[in-house]
């Protein structure tokens, strides 16, 4: 029950080539592909004169600041939610002691 279970021996033929005539079967390496030319762009290219590059700068230093600012914002809201919270947890404090206190 418990003993192991071998798989019958190796049935499979012999080869019949020596490690000689595979080596010589390998194919041999082929020359690569001689070189095409990249394809030229109709398109012309980009030029940026001194009127274009500012404008560039200037719009990109306006996204910076708008989202400096809107990230600003989004920190004070949670601060001020923050500092709103801890006042209430002191005023609900405050009351729940004084009705322990019985007055």
């Amino acid at each position: 029950m418990f003993t192991p279970k071998y798989p019958p021996q190796d049935t499979a033929p012999a080869p019949t080539a020596t490690p000689a005539q595979m080596v010589a079967q390998v194919p041999a390496v082929q020359a690569p592909a001689p070189a095409v030319p990249a394809p030229v762009s109709q398109r012309p290219a980009v030029q940026l004169t001194p009127g274009t590059a500012l404008a560039l700068v200037g719009g990109g230093t306006a996204v910076v600041l708008v989202v400096g600012a809107v990230l600003v914002s989004m920190l004070l809201a949670v601060a001020i939610t923050a500092v709103s919270v801890a006042v209430t947890a002191i005023v609900l404090r405050f009351l729940i002691t004084d009705l322990r206190k019985g007055r």
